[in-house]
């Protein structure tokens, strides 16, 4: 059984961890299996949604395996998202992370490239790599230093300590804290709801909202997104307008 799970069901696409007794810890076999994932993902239309998902309760990821030694392939790291070290890749479909137990280093920086994150009240989030000593990739502290407040990103990154998902709820880091027993149920229920929308207009809107993010507001506002144009003619755009009119739920082809 491969190390990263990859399935696919209904317009969803499920990528998940699968080495639990290593803690999930990410290999470079691993990494070649997700960038393999994530480039499927993005190439196939059919695919609205992606979950990222991991086996047993200990960890959801704890990091990068460096138990044989030092790394060599970094193409991937960091669900091949993060671009440091490695090729830069956008997941254009929304991204829904379900994690538990110890989300650390590279894992939590996979959980951060998510768009929506449901986490078990278990989950532990940090970045160990100067309290260990060991400092690589630094994708992990861009990404905390944008996504919670500065001066809790710095202290975990200086330190090392962990915080408890109640926290990171709290800091606006995840969606929602369930019991371990909930978080698949927790998962399925917010892949619902993304699924709801209008699989382009999701695309076009994420695709504008990260594209721009770290621009001026006048910039952002001046600009046009192609994926936006795109949809304008799409046929979903005609049968948003048809539900409307008819008071009943909208059919997504997603074209």
């Amino acid at each position: 059984m491969s190390d990263v799970e990859f399935s696919r069901s209904d317009h969803v696409a499920q990528v998940r961890l699968n080495r639990p007794r290593s803690l999930n810890a990410i290999t470079a076999g691993m990494e070649q299996e997700l960038f393999e994932a994530w480039n499927e993902i993005n190439g196939d239309p059919e695919i609205w949604l992606a979950v990222l998902s991991a086996e047993g309760e200990r960890a959801f990821c704890a990091g990068a395996d460096v138990s044989g030694g030092e790394r060599t392939s970094r193409i991937a790291f960091g669900g091949g998202i993060t671009g440091v070290g490695g090729p830069l890749l956008t997941l254009k479909k929304p991204l829904l992370a379900a994690v538990q137990g110890y989300v650390l280093g590279g894992g939590f920086e996979m959980a951060m490239c998510a768009d929506v994150i449901v986490a078990a009240d278990t989950a532990q989030f940090g970045m160990p790599e100067t309290s260990m000593g060991i400092m690589g990739e630094s994708g992990i502290m861009h990404r905390s230093i944008r996504q919670l407040p500065h001066r809790i990103a710095l202290s975990m990154i200086l330190t090392g300590e962990r915080i408890s998902a109640e926290k990171a709820l709290g800091f606006g880091l995840i969606n929602e804290v369930v019991a371990p027993d909930q978080l698949s149920a927790s998962s399925d229920a917010w892949a619902e709801k993304l699924l709801a929308s209008a699989p382009l207009a999701a695309q076009a809107a994420k695709d504008a909202v990260l594209s721009k993010s770290g621009w001026p507001l006048e910039v952002a506002l001046g600009t046009r997104y192609e994926p936006i144009e795109a949809y304008a003619s799409s046929d979903d755009v005609l049968e948003g307008r048809r539900a409307w009119e008819e008071k009943r739920p909208p059919r997504w082809t997603g074209r």
